[in-house]
């Protein structure tokens, strides 16, 4: 079986998908309708990324419909994170034993039912039903689609460009899913927001099977169920733990038993994987130290992404009062610069420098700009307070995307490209849950104690209860204190990402890498 190298160095792109052929051969020459799979690949990735975020504007219409309490709201979000997440790595190796293709159809149809389903709920239990459903097969979706692009473009050129349009998506995605939740919900009705998967994903099948190519499965492996068992059972604990935390706190029994009790199944999954004769996460893979500086870089990127999402969102609707598809636009200059930065940018460069070349400057922008909106007070206006700092984020992101994704998963054998593919998604998916849970629960435990601390502040040098308008400036002037210093939280959190991508993302440029055959 071919692997990737264990030893730290640069990660060559593969020239062919399948066992080295004879130069000149049929199978040499490239699919000549691989940039129509690239959208057909493209459409469903999309599709999953936008789904983390299109509800979020729908939220409160959905609670009120379906008479969601404030406690059990959070589990339209968690429920999708939680299945998603935890299921990743088991549906990357699912991918490589059954096939990539007939993988990701099956995600396809699959996660065309869930939403509908969720669309026509009738009460909470079957909603968190059908968003942990959509999580499930999402998480058969994700690594099959990125390992389908790994496999089909393997031209550096050609992958450059490629990855680049896969990057934007996988960044500007989560702030399309605000548009889109804030267009539907206000034009139709919150359960759009789910039955809009449907046409796409058919679309999607359609084109699968007319566009996309794929060898069979390797059916001599055999699933590592036990591996399974405890790596996705530890990133369900520590996913569900990092969400309860808002709700009860850092020091709840419940929320350190789950946190201590995920961190003790991921360790005794290492010991495992040392020891399965088929390992659902061939450890060669971790062992390479540009990939798995690639994969923090993911993890640590996306805590502060959907942090920023999470806050600006209810900024703007809670502190402006801007109505749902006004917050949803207001967040298109953003996904405007993702797609700048790893397009224009990135997919150009890509081949002529290192990557860490991008990914580091890409961090110190979105440090940046993350750190101008920290100055946000209750007065701020959108053109000269939010829209720079949205912009520099952006730009930032996108120039980390997409060398991550490319790099990430060049010299990785046919067998190990699914389970590769949903590492990184895992990164960026537990990064954004507990980005969101951890964020979160900074800002309002910094809320609380600012507005406590003003209100008595006001009580004592005026003698008396303060009245209903001072009670409500400090209340937005604590909620936003609240979201500023989560925010520093974030900005720390890109620095560190900035530092892991400059010394442990080691690969050169691929113009520069010794080009091999991957077996």
């Amino acid at each position: 079986m071919g692997s990737a190298p264990d030893t730290p160095g640069p990660i060559p792109d593969p020239t062919t998908t399948g066992s080295a052929s004879t130069p000149g051969s049929s199978r040499d020459a490239p699919d000549p309708r691989r940039w129509w799979g690239l959208v057909v690949i493209a459409l469903a990735q999309l599709m999953v990324v936008l789904d983390a975020t299109i509800v979020n504007i729908a939220l409160p219409s959905a609670q009120r419909e379906l008479g969601m309490s404030d406690g059990s709201r959070q589990w339209v979000i968690t429920a999708y994170t939680l299945a998603f997440g935890g299921l990743l790595l088991l549906g990357g190796r699912v991918a490589d034993l059954a096939g990539r293709k007939r993988t990701f159809v099956i995600g396809l149809i699959g996660f065309a039912g869930a939403s509908a389903l969720g669309g026509a709920a009738g009460s909470p239990g079957m909603l968190f039903a059908a968003r942990a459903l959509q999580g499930v097969f999402a998480a058969l979706l994700a690594p099959s689609a990125l390992s389908l692009l790994t496999t089909t473009f393997t031209d550096p050129k050609e992958r450059g460009k490629a990855f680049g349009i896969y990057g934007a998506l996988a960044g500007g995605g989560s702030a399309i899913g605000l548009i889109a939740g804030g267009l539907l919900t206000e034009y139709l009705d919150w359960r759009w927001c789910l039955y809009v998967n449907v046409p796409i994903a058919l679309i999607a099948v359609f084109g699968a099977f007319a566009l996309l190519h794929d060898r069979s499965g390797h059916r001599e492996a055999r699933l590592d169920v036990p591996g399974a068992l405890l790596g996705c059972g530890g990133l369900v604990a520590i996913v569900y733990g990092f969400s309860e935390a808002e709700p009860r706190g850092w020091s709840d029994g419940i929320v350190l038993g789950l946190l201590v009790g995920g961190a003790v199944l991921l360790g005794c999954f290492v010991w495992w994987q040392n020891r399965a004769a088929s390992p659902l996460l061939p450890l060669h893979i971790l062992r390479d130290r540009t990939r798995a500086g690639c994969f923090l870089t993911m993890g640590l990127a996306t805590i502060g992404m959907f942090g920023l999402f999470l806050f600006l969102t209810y900024y703007l609707q809670g502190i402006l009062q801007y109505s749902p598809v006004k917050t949803g636009l207001a967040f298109l200059p953003m996904t405007a610069a993702i797609i700048v930065g790893s397009t224009q940018i990135s997919a150009r460069l890509l081949h002529h420098v290192a990557p860490r070349v991008l990914m580091v400057p890409g961090m110190l922008l979105a440090a940046c700009g993350l750190g101008l909106l920290t100055g946000l007070t209750v007065h701020s206006e959108y053109a000269t307070h939010v829209l720079p700092g949205m912009l520099l984020t952006g730009l930032g992101m996108g120039l980390t995307f997409m060398p991550v994704f490319a790099t990430a998963t060049a010299g990785i054998a046919p067998r190990d490209s699914g389970v590769t593919s949903a590492t990184i998604n895992t990164a960026q998916q537990v990064g954004g849950s507990i980005g969101t849970a951890l964020l979160n629960t900074i800002a309002t435990s910094t809320s609380t104690a600012y507005i406590a601390s003003h209100l008595r502040d006001a009580a004592r040098d005026t003698g008396r209860p303060p009245g209903g308008d001072v009670r409500r400036l400090v209340s937005a002037e604590g909620i936003v204190h609240g979201y500023t210093v989560a925010l520093w939280w974030a900005v720390g959190i890109m620095l560190l990402a900035g530092v892991i991508a400059g010394l442990m993302v080691t690969a050169k440029a691929p113009k520069h890498s010794e080009v091999e055959p991957v077996a």
